[in-house]
């Protein structure tokens, strides 16, 4: 029977996250598994497998830059990704109050 403490932070990730928890070094892990996907070579396979195994990579590689780009923060036990999807050229609008 699951403990009281599954429900909780503490029950689902081990020990209190917040006490231990390095944000950066999160964002760190997600920036080195986008370039192991991105480097890594496709297994000797053939046809509708080959296919599934190339988009996963494609998918697997976007989700970890996401991440991996992201301004993270740690504040009252609350981690928060912020992630801008814009194109670069549109991201200065947000630093001059656009």
């Amino acid at each position: 029977m699951p403990s009281a403490a599954e429900g909780t932070v503490e029950g689902r990730y081990g020990e209190t996250v917040a006490d231990e928890f390095d944000p950066a070094a999160m964002v760190e892990r997600f920036r080195r598994r986008a370039q192991a996907v991105r480097a890594r070579g496709i297994p000797p396979i053939e046809g509708t497998d080959r296919q599934r195994y190339i988009e996963q990579a494609r998918l697997d590689y976007m989700d970890y830059a996401m991440v991996g780009d992201a301004e993270v923060s740690l504040e009252d036990g609350i981690l928060t990704l912020r992630v801008d999807l814009r194109p670069p050229d549109k991201r200065q609008d947000d630093t001059a109050g656009g």
